[in-house]
């Protein structure tokens, strides 16, 4: 049984070319949320992942109306995997019922582990600059546990600039305005960064 999945990210965005899409595609049933990629609360997708099924194919318009991050849509591919239940996205190149798709999502859950592997070492690598600065590295005021050590990430790979803002905060799972709050709360002179500058190849 094909079973459609579909989320925007406000009220005010249409679902049209999603169902659109995924009926043509032969989904019986199209579950649907109305949440921005980092929510976890997703009523929708819950409901639809109790009700699968051995055997049924999951259907989606793209890949980031699925997953939270890349990790979290690696980990749930796995599991889903494990039970029998397939993943297809119409728009990107996976396609678990097929050894080509089969095969894009086993580089995609060793791309995610490299990216958990190389957050927690520039974690790190922040946190022991920042306590060679003298500074005690504790929680600021108003962010939990899991926010802070965001933050300490989020500092690592601004103060790296390799990458953009918006990059970085797709990385980490965030909003632009959330990885500036997070900045200002490690301190960071936001004005000095320079957005990177790609050479181009004749």
């Amino acid at each position: 049984m094909k079973i459609g999945y579909q989320r925007v990210s406000t009220k005010g965005q249409s679902f049209d070319h999603q169902e659109d899409a995924l009926k043509k595609e032969g989904c019986e049933r199209i579950f649907s949320d109305v949440s921005s990629g980092a929510k976890t609360n997703r009523p929708g997708l819950d409901e639809m992942l109790s009700l699968l099924r051995e055997g049924d194919v999951i259907v989606v318009y793209k890949l980031d109306r699925l997953g939270r991050s890349l990790s979290h849509l690696v980990e749930l591919i796995n599991e889903l995997t494990e039970k029998g239940i397939d993943i297809k996205s119409l728009n990107d190149p996976i396609d678990t019922t097929s050894a080509q798709g089969r095969m894009v999502t086993r580089i995609f859950s060793v791309i995610a582990e490299f990216e958990r592997e190389l957050i927690q070492e520039r974690t790190l690598t922040g946190l022991s600059a920042a306590r060679a600065r003298g500074r005690v590295g504790g929680r600021p005021k108003g962010l939990s546990k899991e926010a802070e050590n965001t933050a300490i990430a989020a500092q690592a790979l601004y103060n790296e600039g390799d990458l953009s803002a918006q990059a970085i905060a797709d990385k980490l799972s965030i909003s632009k305005t959330t990885l500036y709050k997070y900045l200002r709360y490690r301190k960071v002179d936001i004005g000095s960064y320079q957005k990177p500058q790609f050479s181009q190849v004749s």
